[in-house]
């Protein structure tokens, strides 16, 4: 088993270093779609267009990005390249075209099926951590990098109103055995939110 690995990133050139300990660790080369990112829509359609017309069997993606945290990418990339898509993914295994993956469905897991190509949320377990070594990290500054410019795209949410919440009061702190006070201070000063 083996192929080739291609690291495919929207964002500016400060990112570049870690794209570099990407290609350290394995990576045979990267694309970098220079702009920051919206949102995930965006994101998704900046590697959609960057990987369209590709040959490739599967495309990964976190769990969750950094900036958003709320596991849209996968699914909005699947839909927009007519892909099938697997979400928080643990375990994979492949024969021929065939992928066996293992899901985490909130405590239990599922077992899925299916043809390659794909696109799959990778959840923790599914690859392990590797730490890049010093030949690896010199391999990787004569990879390839290639930046490519943005495709234009609408953003699907608009920001209405955003403010801070409001600061709590500080913590008071009882003595268990004193009861008495405890209550006291639900019945004259506990506020309810």
């Amino acid at each position: 088993m083996g192929g080739t690995v291609t690291i495919v990133h929207v964002g500016t050139a400060a990112n570049d270093t870690i794209i570099r300990k990407g290609l350290a660790i394995g990576a045979d080369a990267a694309i970098r779609i220079d702009k920051e990112a919206i949102d995930s829509y965006d994101v998704a359609n900046q590697i959609a267009n960057a990987v369209k017309g590709e040959d490739y069997d599967i495309i990964f993606t976190g769990k969750e990005t950094i900036e958003y945290n709320n596991s849209e990418v996968g699914a909005m990339l699947g839909e927009l390249l007519e892909l099938p898509f697997i979400s928080y993914a643990i375990s994979m295994n492949i024969e021929g075209n065939q992928a066996i993956l293992i899901r985490d469905m909130g405590g239990i897991e599922e077992k899925v099926e299916l043809a390659t190509p794909m696109v799959v949320s990778a959840s923790k377990g599914l690859a392990e951590q590797r730490i890049p070594n010093m030949r690896g990290i010199m391999m990787a500054k004569s990879k390839p990098l290639q930046v490519l410019p943005p495709v234009a795209v609408g953003t699907m949410i608009e920001v209405v109103k955003y403010e801070t919440p409001v600061t709590r009061s500080s913590c008071i702190m009882i003595d268990p055995e004193n009861m008495d006070e405890l209550v006291r201070l639900l019945h004259e000063e506990a506020k309810v939110i």
